[in-house]
Formats: C-alpha cells, sequence, structure tokens
C-alpha cells in the first residue's frame, strides 16, 4: 500500500509543480490581449484569468469553487488508506495534482485570499475553451477513473468480477440421502 500512496502523491507533486511553473512562465512572459499562434488558430498560448469553474462556468462563485476542491483533496487523502491499485494510484494522483494546482490560485492571486482567479493558458482553435495544465490533469485522471470503474477494477485491487462463487445449493435428493447415511447402522454398531 506505501508503493501505491507514493505513486499517488509523486503524480500529484509532479502535476502541480508542473501547473505552477508553468503558470508563473506564462504570467511574466505573456500579455492577456496577446495570443502567441503555436500552429496558426490551432494552437495557442493564450493568457485568461477565469474566477470559475471548468469552462468559464459559474463566474461568480469562486468561494464555492474553493471549498468544493477542498472536498476533493480530502476525499482522496481519506481514499488513499485503501488503496492498494496503481491504475487507481495514478489517477488520483492526477485529479489530486490538478484540484491542488487550481486551488493554490484560488487561495494566492488576485482579487484576493480564497477568491483567486485561476490563470488559463492553453487554447485549441478559438472555439474551445481556454485551460492549463491542471485542467488536463483532473480530465486525464477522470476518463482513467471511468476506465477503471468500467473495467470493474477496485481501490484495492480486486476486480469487481472476482467475486467468490457461491457454494452450491444442495437438493432435496442429496439431503435424503445425507440423512439415510446418518440414520444406517454402520456394521460394527450391528455386531455389537
Amino acid at each position: 500500500m506505501r508503493r501505491r500512496v507514493g505513486v499517488l502523491a509523486a503524480v500529484a507533486v509532479f502535476v502541480l509543480a508542473a501547473d505552477a511553473v508553468s503558470k508563473a512562465l506564462v504570467v511574466a512572459h505573456l500579455r492577456e490581449d496577446q495570443p502567441v499562434h503555436l500552429i496558426g488558430n490551432v494552437l495557442m498560448l493564450w493568457l485568461t484569468r477565469n474566477p470559475g469553474a471548468a469552462f468559464s462556468v459559474g463566474t461568480g462563485e469562486t468561494a464555492v469553487f474553493t471549498v468544493i476542491a477542498f472536498g476533493v483533496i480530502v476525499y482522496i487523502a481519506r481514499t488513499a488508506r485503501k488503496l492498494y491499485s496503481l491504475g487507481w494510484a495514478i489517477a488520483l494522483g492526477l485529479l489530486l495534482g490538478g484540484a491542488m494546482g487550481n486551488l493554490s490560485d484560488r487561495i494566492f492571486r488576485a482579487p484576493g485570499l480564497f477568491r483567486g482567479d485561476v490563470v488559463d493558458w492553453i487554447a485549441v482553435t478559438r472555439f474551445y475553451p481556454i485551460f492549463n495544465l491542471a485542467d488536463s490533469a483532473i480530465v486525464c485522471g477522470g476518463i482513467l477513473t471511468v476506465i477503471l470503474a468500467m473495467r470493474g477494477q477496485h481501490l484495492d485491487g480486486t476486480r469487481g468480477d472476482a467475486a467468490p462463487a457461491p457454494a452450491p445449493a444442495s437438493t432435496a435428493s442429496d439431503q435424503s440421502d445425507e440423512s439415510e447415511q446418518a440414520e444406517a447402522p454402520s456394521p460394527t454398531d450391528a455386531e455389537r
């Protein structure tokens, strides 16, 4: 179990570090009104600040998303005690690192404590919402979670279809044979 929790922690720390470094570079080198076109209008670096959730949903509810992120982190930390699956360790590590990356923006960035805007900077076409590495990790962790659940993989490393088979039910004829054997005198009893 310790190795799986170590994998979860390593993945989460990697995602958090990559997200923090990328956001620091983007904030230092990009301007909000000047996207950098890497592949025409298909892939751009475009600095935006998002007060809402993914896809800019709920832009006035930053405090609510902060509480939700705390809840996700606490849930994953508690779930880690039952963790014996490498796949689940990676999935939960991606979710944890992504939640912590966006939560750190909400805590430490403007406009204020626990109300900060999340820095988004990856734009895939002009029609898709702008996102960051933490968002990508959350989406990848969610997809992996669905795959693991569909395959019947549990947190403890067991599979859903590996349940023990029930004992076969005895029939009435089996029961009558057993009772006859129990009631019939043994050869040693007959000799006495």
